[in-house]
């Protein structure tokens, strides 16, 4: 039994993914970072570890009856873990917040913002005092009833609904129609209701036009369908809906994104006319603070609603809640976010920014005894704001908290009192602590593919800058804190574009379009997930499993059992297990305990049913193909082209660790980057290609940064281009050309304050860049 005062977390016996029975001791009340390779199994030690048996031993003492209400984590597999404080977990959700949530909802923000407003606003003479529900647009009270606190509305009209009036409604003239069974099913109705489907849509009268397309009446009919050779159709009852009414539900209700992206495409969208886009009813904007409506105030930067809030009087009562305001709003400006306004959705933050926004928030709730588990806190972050990271974890240390910290940035390595380097490879090569004391230490550990990163200070080699091609020039870009912007890139080389956090440089980036002269074919390759349910993995989204799937269907057996295709396939009936529906696992409801998923009792986790797995290719059922890493399907696959180039592909970027079968949602948004990578890599195009990557290596391992550059310069060696939003001085110190943007963020920002080859942006000595870049291009730690 451990000693009380232990000062130890111990763990013994961890088995979680890829972890081989890892035993470690960390200490508490220290800053401890976690780092190794992608894949290596330092996050499943960080967080499905040591933060999973946290909230697990959490979960335990709460009331059994409360225990059904939250949604709880299984327990790891662990042997034992001693010497473990509550623990607080800030990850980078990857998932999409509602576009109702925003900055100001994020950080508690917008809660005393409309209580200020309640209590401290100035009504007009006469008005009744609001209670602060009626300041929030996502509250039956306050929301302005027009737009239901949207701030938007979306509308048709016939030139969308039907771009063609010179076809008939039986030609598909009401090009928002469904398709298929219903669209037919509606033209038949509109035939019984005695419309003249056969007529040019023009030649219709404005009234029949009107009605066909906006009617809210939904009139029930018996349909007889014409009858076709050989078919039987019997008459049924058929309803009648508008075009109109059929766009609004599915782009209001429908859960494909697939069929609200074409819907879309039948709508504008326009502020709403009522409450001008501000999204609240007209009581709650008759009320000021400081001679501004809420909705003024929440569209203000941060730094500018700090500095408006410090000059304010009000009384008693607006000095207790605008005090409350500043010291919440001081530690996200202290994070290098003073450039966000409250009413920024959060579905346009990073995973960075919302997981910065998060610490903000933690840094004023005054826990102290607790694990603070971050994931990569400097994941879009420019070398200056990491400065500023590096105090706010010293001073959740300093609270008499213990900070774990997953991440692969030298200088917050460097900055740490302990270092667990997990390793030495990924997947199944790794899975090992191949370290875990003071940083110095691991430089004497020769497997550690850390060290030689960590301890290197040797200048960066010089190369040769490419000449470009031409220039793709882009004029007078207008966009959130860009105002008639001006910028060149350069083609045929490679390009990072920099400035810190908010600066504008996605916002710059995302203005080149196809269109534009010279681009040709244009590839964005983003960190969104490759799919979002277990059902999509590395198999399906390259392609590979339509290779897999064919080369079964040529196999004797199958050939003599008649199967095709889909017979491989778990996500269709016939060769699926019906059990699991293909999910290999079913759920296992224990009420206060946590959920528990055990294999299929009939399939045992092989996803198929037993006569799908009786045939084999080359003594391999499908099953086993699935669960194969990718750098073992290389050489099972080495003889099949189509096959042997995707996984080539995804070996050349760095991900032979990862099985074939693997869902998409244990994947991290650098490992889902890189997919879509080795997916474009591929497809043999000889046109020009402009690849555009937003931070592609965050996520990423030194190691990996080096495997992922050698792609892209490749790309470049081959005649295209590349540009990349970067913050990884190493990855610009190798660039061909650097745009910078600046000077500071949000209103601050928003101007290219110097262009040109790496050292002429470095010698340039202006904006927030170039001092770090002159760092890493004489080696020093800058470079990550």
């Amino acid at each position: 039994m451990q000693s009380p005062s232990d000062p130890y977390v111990r763990v013994r016996g961890a088995r979680e993914h890829n972890l081989r029975g890892v035993d470690v001791d960390v200490p508490r009340d220290c800053l401890a970072v976690f780092t190794g390779v992608s894949g290596s199994g330092k996050s499943s030690l960080a967080f499905g570890t040591i933060y999973a048996e946290a909230q697990r031993r959490y979960f335990e003492s709460v009331a059994p009856y409360a225990r059904r209400l939250i949604h709880q984590v299984g327990a790891p597999k662990v042997g034992e873990i001693s010497g473990l404080p509550p623990a607080v977990s800030l990850e980078q959700r990857r998932s999409a917040p509602s576009s109702r949530s925003s900055v100001g909802t994020v950080t508690t923000l917008s809660n005393s913002l409309r209580m200020l407003f309640s209590r401290a606003g100035d009504y007009p003479a006469g008005a009744e005092r609001l209670d602060s529900d009626a300041f929030s647009p996502n509250t039956a009270v306050g929301a302005c009833p027009e737009c239901q606190g949207l701030g938007r509305i979306h509308r048709t009209s016939e030139a969308l609904l039907v771009p063609d009036p010179s076809l008939s409604i039986r030609e598909g003239a009401i090009a928002a129609w469904p398709g298929a069974w219903q669209g037919k099913n509606l033209r038949d109705v509109l035939d019984t209701l005695g419309y003249d489907v056969d007529r040019p849509w023009r030649e219709l009268d404005q009234e029949d036009r009107d009605w066909i397309l906006f009617t809210p009446e939904q009139p029930v009919v018996t349909v007889h369908p014409v009858r076709e050779a050989g078919r039987i159709q019997r008459p049924y009852q058929g309803t009648y809906f508008s075009a109109q009414r059929y766009v609004m539900k599915t782009f209001a209700e429908s859960r494909s994104q697939t069929l609200r992206a074409k819907a879309e495409r039948f709508l504008t969208a326009a502020d709403c006319p009522v409450c001008e886009g501000r999204r609240l009813r007209p009581e709650a904007l008759a009320v000021t603070f400081a001679g501004r409506t809420i909705a003024d105030v929440v569209s203000l930067p941060l730094t500018a609603l700090a500095a408006l809030l410090s000059e304010a009087g009000g009384g008693a009562t607006a000095d207790v809640l605008t005090g409350d305001l500043l010291s919440r709003i001081a530690p996200v400006v202290e994070l290098g976010l003073g450039y966000l306004s409250l009413d920024r959705t959060a579905p346009t933050l990073s995973a960075g920014e919302l997981q910065r926004l998060r610490l903000a928030t933690q840094l004023r709730s005054g826990l102290f005894g607790v694990v603070y588990v971050l994931d990569e806190p400097s994941a879009g972050l420019h070398p200056a704001d990491t400065e500023a990271l590096l105090a706010v974890l010293d001073r959740l240390k300093a609270a008499g908290n213990s900070v774990f910290v997953v991440e692969h940035h030298l200088d917050v390595m460097r900055h740490a009192d302990w270092l667990v380097d997990v390793g030495p490879l990924a997947g199944e090569h790794g899975g090992r602590v191949l370290h875990s004391g003071p940083p110095d230490a691991l430089a004497r550990v020769e497997e550690s593919a850390t060290r030689r990163f960590l301890f290197d200070r040797s200048p960066a080699p010089r190369r040769t800058v490419r000449e470009p091609l031409r220039r793709l020039e882009l004029t007078g870009v207008t966009r959130h804190n860009l105002h008639g912007v001006d910028a060149a890139f350069p083609l045929g080389v490679f390009t990072a574009v920099t400035g810190v956090s908010g600066s504008g440089k996605s916002t710059l980036v995302d203005a080149i379009t196809e269109q534009l002269p010279g681009v040709g074919r244009l590839v964005r390759v983003d960190q969104k997930p490759i799919g979002r349910t277990p059902r999509s993995n590395l198999a399906t989204y390259t392609g590979l499993f339509d290779v897999v799937r064919k080369l079964f269907t040529e196999t004797p057996e199958a050939k003599a059992r008649g199967y095709k295709a889909g017979r491989f396939s778990f996500n269709v009936a016939g060769g699926r297990c019906e059990t699991c529906q293909g999910e290999g696992f079913v759920s296992v409801e224990l009420l206060f305990l946590p959920s528990t998923y055990t294999p299929c009792p009939d399939c045992h986790g092989a996803r198929y049913n037993a006569e799908t797995l009786e045939v084999t290719h080359r003594g391999r059922n499908i099953a086993e193909v699935l669960d194969l890493t990718v750098e073992a399907a290389a050489e099972a696959f080495a003889d099949t082209p189509s096959a042997a180039r995707s996984l080539g592909a995804l070996l050349d970027v760095g991900l032979g660790y990862l099985r074939l079968g693997q869902p998409a949602t244990e994947l991290s948004g650098g490992e889902a980057q890189r997919i879509k990578l080795a997916t474009e890599l591929q497809r043999r195009r000889r046109e020009h290609t402009l690849y555009v990557l937003d931070e592609p290596t965050t996520g990423l391992h030194p190691a990996d940064v080096e495997i992922l550059l050698r792609q892209l310069h490749g790309l470049v060696d081959a005649g295209h281009s590349v540009i990349v939003v970067e913050h990884d001085m190493g990855v610009v110190a190798g660039a061909d050309w650097v745009v910078d943007l600046g000077p500071g963020g949000g209103d601050e920002g928003g101007r290219v304050v110097a262009a040109g080859p790496p050292s002429e942006v470095a010698a340039s000595g202006t904006g927030r860049t170039a001092p770090y870049l002159a760092r890493a291009l004489a080696g020093g730690t800058g470079a990550r």
